[in-house]
């Protein structure tokens, strides 16, 4: 039996959403995909997800901890407090960092075929997640040396996940499609990343932050997601700052309602563009 193709005007707006659905095993393959060429060739591969953090943590540990003497709960050791900051801002800055350009990376496949274009940047995301679920080990075996027991909180901590991956989504969406048209914008990103690494509380505790500037420190949703983490692991040792953590979700939602406009307003142009 043949099929019949229908063409209808704002027929693929209207199915823009089920047809994301439908090529959710064209998603797993980019991701598998890039997963495979990420560490293709490495000496240790995805071990790397594991070095990174740790080199870091081992930085910001000497260089704040024991040199600048940050000021944290004497009760908590400050390399715990390091990593379970370094972790979340890892997923948001590897998922903006890599989204931003798949697009650009993905230009002969866009010319090529129709797929929902949103697919590109949530494979990116996929990827994110495995090399933040290796790079936990580094969280479980700190808390076995320092003899760090969670509590009940720790159940909590896939929800945190969830949401800082909501966070840099919006974002990476945005970053996406704009780099698609402005190409120059892919040389801010690294910059902004760098910046944010250091004003949001990854090596410090946000509490550190005067009372009467916390709601505006916490415009910067990684905040929040970051004390949610410190929370989770820590419990009452660390508790979050529920009005700055419902504005930071606020803004989150802001910005992937931002960032899936604008990728649909440019989407229509990529294969122009590109």
């Amino acid at each position: 039996m043949s099929r019949r193709l229908i063409l209808e005007a704002g027929r693929a707006d209207r199915q823009y959403w089920p047809d994301l659905w439908r090529y959710r095993e064209l998603l797993l393959i980019l991701a598998w995909r890039d997963v495979s060429v990420r560490y293709k060739q490495t000496a240790v591969g995805i071990a790397w997800a594991i070095i990174r953090p740790f080199l870091t943590t081992v930085v910001f540990t000497v260089v704040f901890g024991h040199i600048a003497k940050v000021q944290t709960n004497g009760a908590v050791p400050y390399a715990i407090v390091v990593i379970s900051g370094l972790l979340p801002w890892t997923l948001f800055s590897s998922v903006l960092g890599d989204a931003s350009n798949s697009v650009v990376s993905n230009s002969n496949l866009i010319s090529k075929v129709y797929f929902p274009r949103l697919i590109i940047p949530l494979a990116t995301v996929l990827v994110v997640v495995i090399d933040f679920a290796v790079s936990l080990l580094i969280l479980a075996g700190l808390m076995l040396w320092y003899g760090v027991v969670p509590g009940w909180q720790i159940l909590l901590l896939p929800g945190f996940v969830a949401l800082a991956l909501l966070t840099s989504l919006g974002p990476a969406i945005w970053a996406a499609a704009v780099v698609v048209k402005y190409r120059d914008f892919r040389f801010v990103i690294p910059f902004v990343l760098q910046f944010g690494l250091y004003v949001s509380p990854v090596g410090f505790p946000s509490s550190v932050v005067p009372e009467q500037w916390r709601l505006l420190y916490n415009l910067n949703p990684m905040v929040g997601i970051i004390d949610g983490f410190r929370w989770c692991i820590l419990g009452g040792d660390s508790p979050i700052y529920w009005p700055g953590f419902i504005l930071g979700l606020a803004v989150t939602l802001v910005f992937v309602w931002l960032g899936i406009g604008t990728f649909r307003r440019i989407e229509r142009r990529f294969a122009d563009l590109i």
